[in-house]
Parts: C-alpha cells; structure tokens; sequence
C-alpha cells in the first residue's frame, strides 16, 4: 500500500483540480458574449451549467461510491472532467463550451469522496489533519486557480484554458489510480434511480429560480415556475426517500441533529464565502472614479490569493485542533473569523492592504470552517453512509454559495450608479454586500453553537468485499 502521506497529497492535489474549474472561466466571463457570439443572457449559461452540474452529481456520485467504490467513481468524475474539458476547447461555438463546463461541473464530486476515502484507508491519527486539508481546498483551488486563469487568458487564447484544465485532469487520473488504494467497504442495495431523478429534477428547478432570477426576473412566470415546481418535487423525493429500502440518501441520518445543523451552518458559510469571491475583486477592479481600486484582474487576483494560502496552510493545524478541542469549536471559530473579518471591512475598506487583510481574515473563518465540517459529519454518520452524507454536505455549500451569488449579485445590480453610461456597483452595493456577508456568519455562528459535542454511536451496517 503506498505511504499515507502519498494518499493525501494525490487526493489534496484532486481536490484542487475539481474547484479550480469554477474559477477557471472567470477572466473570460464578461468577453464570452464577443468570443462565443452570443447574447450575455446565453452565455451566462456557461457559469450556470456548470454549478447546476455540480450541485446535482455531488450527492449522487457520493451515494455511488458508498456502493460500488469511492476510487473508481472518482476516476470516473475525473475522466468526465478530460472529456468536457476536450469537448470545450474543441469548440468554436457556445453550445459545446456550455456541454464541456457541464461536464466539468461533475468533478466537485471528487472531494467529498476524496474525504471519505481519507476515512476508510488512513489511521486514525492521520484522519483529522488530512480531511482538514482535503476539504480546504474547496477554497483553496478557487483563490489560486484565479491569477493563473488570468495569467493564461492574457497571454494566449481562450480555447487554452479548456486545454490546461485537460491536461490536469489526465495526471490527476493517472495519480489517483496509481498512488490510491481501492477501498473494501461497501454498501449493499440497489442504485435508487427514481430518487436519483427526482434529486436532479428538484435541484435543477430550484438553483434554476436562485440564480437566473436576476436576469428573469424574481416574479417571473419562469422563476416561479422553476422555484415552487422544484420545492414540490423536493418534498415528494423526500416522502420517497423515507419509505424505498434502498434510497439514494439516508435522510433519517441527514436528519440527526448534528448532521441537519452542520449542513445549515455549511449554507451560511458558503453564501459568506461567495459574498466575499464576488465583492472584493470587483472592487479591486473598478475604476478609482467609480470608488475602487483600478487593479487589473491578475493585480487583484493576487489580492485576493492569500485567502486560499492562509486555508492550506491552516489544514494541518485545523486538524490538530480538532482532535484536542473538537470540531465544533473549530467550526464556531471559523464563525467568529468571518464576522469579525465583515466587520472590519465594514469600517475599513479603503486601501488596498484593508482588502488583503480581509482576505486573509476570510481564510482563516472558511479555513476553520470548512475543515470542521465532514469532521461533524463523520462523528455522527455509520462509515458506510459517508460518501453520501459528505456529498448532501458539499450539496448545501453549493446552495449558500449559489444563494449569494444571485442575492450579492442583485444587490450590486440594484445599488448601481452611472460612469459615463455605464452602470457600475456604487459604495451602497459594496457596503449592502459585506452586511448580508457577515449577517451569514452571523447565522453561522448561532447554528454552530446549538450543534452537540456528543459523538454518535456508530451503526453498524453490511459491506460487501472488495
């Protein structure tokens, strides 16, 4: 079996991979309408499809780990990564980049998994530290993969972006399938496909609404039909789930108090999270007469890179931590980093080094945060549900990280002035911006401390052999 140490590199390394793709098109976003030759409500697409893409693989990719090997599904999600990255740099047209980034968007599932593997095959010293790191890089891939789409984007053409990203997927695939190691525990049961169906369609219906309400309208009949159609659906997936033998997500073991709170609290931290990846670029970026900073997009890349630099180099730490103190306080003081970070800017937001500073403060409360979160969830779920439980996990981060990027991004919209015809976010945008982000952490904060200390007992449920 080859050297821990190796394991959690290759898997850290996965992880970077999978959420480097949701920053991957960024430098591009605003010029896809002139390089796809497409309207801007079109290629919004592109951005949309791969978040849905995300939020619905997630759990199920962690349901079929759980059954038929947590390695083997995350060679397939790596392999579906190569192929849409392939098919969108192969394409001149805005239908195959928006195939390709859909494809993409199933890699995020690499990283609940990558954290259940770390349970199965670890010892238990090495357990905390290395989910730690692992769940870290949900941000991590984000803040440093954003200076390198940008250096890219400057220097050569678009379609190379797609090629980089298929070209890491490769070495990634071939590393995971040399250095990690099959694990033997298995779930028994049948794939519950109509479940898997009524996931996606619910999910679909209700991202739908949450991020192209802007651009629909909120009241819109399309908005609401989405909204409402994908409640409804959730709650009849929900009413099935809880009567099939074999159902895609134990939602008796979602509902456990320390699971439900750990999941609400995760949606409270991704909307901060996001609130912070949306605001603080753009005002680096906007012009002095607007009221920002003017920096170019790799100048302000770089500003905001130490929040991903502070989580890496937190994870070791956050694990140690957690074993002496517990996750919980973990979780509770990423909280507190996070209000405290909102305040600050709240009052300082003026220079330059005020907006570092901060992104160093949003490190270290997502940091602490998302390091605390499968620590919870692992304390209170049988082995054999983790793949699942961990993806219904990064499912709610998806949802507070999707909520803010259209409430952030409304309150940008409706808070704009007028430079020189063109409508820009004013000082009441950005202000309105870090109250609703630090109102999550806020509610962050209040969740996790409700959260029991008291480990579960753990249930014991059949496996099948390797």
């Amino acid at each position: 079996m080859p050297r821990q140490g190796a394991i959690v590199a290759v898997l850290a390394i996965a992880g970077l991979a999978s959420s480097f793709m949701f920053t991957l098109v960024v430098p591009i976003q605003s010029k896809l309408p002139e390089l796809l030759d497409a309207s801007r409500e079109d290629t919004a697409w592109v951005v949309t499809s791969t978040l849905l893409a995300a939020a619905v693989m997630t759990p199920i990719s962690g349901r079929l780990g759980d059954m038929y090997g947590k390695r083997r599904i995350v060679l397939v999600l790596l392999a579906v990564m190569v192929a849409g990255s392939v098919v969108a740099a192969a394409s001149p047209g805005i239908v195959g980049v928006i195939v390709g980034r859909t494809l993409q968007g199933a890699v995020t599932g690499v990283i609940p998994l990558g954290i259940s593997i770390l349970r199965d095959v670890l010892h238990e010293d090495r357990v905390d530290s290395a989910i730690a790191l692992i769940s870290a890089t949900l941000g991590v891939g984000g803040a440093l993969g954003l200076p390198i789409s940008a250096f890219i984007t400057e220097r050569s053409d678009w379609h190379v972006l797609f090629w980089v990203a298929a070209a890491l997927g490769v070495i990634v695939f071939v590393l995971v399938l040399w250095i990690v190691p099959v694990s033997a525990l298995r779930t028994g049961g049948r794939f519950d496909y109509l479940g898997t169906a009524g996931l996606t369609i619910g999910l679909i219906g209700v991202l739908l609404a949450v991020s192209r309400g802007n651009e629909w309208g909120w009241a819109s009949p399309a908005v609401l039909a989405c909204g409402l159609g994908g409640i409804v659906v959730l709650l009849a997936w929900g009413w099935y789930e809880l009567r099939t033998p074999d159902p895609l997500l134990d939602l008796r073991v979602a509902a456990r108090r320390p699971v439900l709170l750990t999941n609400l609290a995760s949606i409270a931290f991704g909307f901060s999270l996001f609130a912070s990846n949306v605001v603080y670029p753009q005002l680096l970026e906007q012009p002095t007469t607007a009221g920002g900073f003017g920096l170019s997009l790799v100048a302000a890349s770089l500003v905001v890179m130490p929040a991903g630099l502070v989580m890496m180099v937190l994870s070791p730490f956050s694990g140690r931590l957690a074993r002496t103190v517990g996750p919980k306080l973990l979780l509770v003081l990423g909280a507190i980093a996070l209000v405290i970070t909102y305040g600050f800017t709240l009052l300082f937001a003026s220079e330059v080094w005020q907006i570092l500073v901060a992104n160093i403060g949003i490190g270290f409360g997502i940091g602490f945060g998302y390091a605390a979160m499968p620590m919870l969830i692992m304390r209170s779920v049988p082995q054999s549900e983790t793949g699942a439980s961990n993806g219904l996990n990064a499912l709610f981060r998806s949802l507070g990280t999707s909520t803010a990027a259209a409430v952030v991004g409304a309150v940008l919209a409706t808070y704009a002035i007028d430079l020189d015809g063109t409508p820009m976010p004013g000082p009441e945008a950005f202000h309105v911006s870090f109250l609703l982000g630090g109102a999550a952490a806020v509610v962050a904060l209040v969740v996790a401390l409700f959260i029991p200390r008291r480990r579960a007992p753990e249930e014991r449920h059949p496996s099948l052999p390797e």
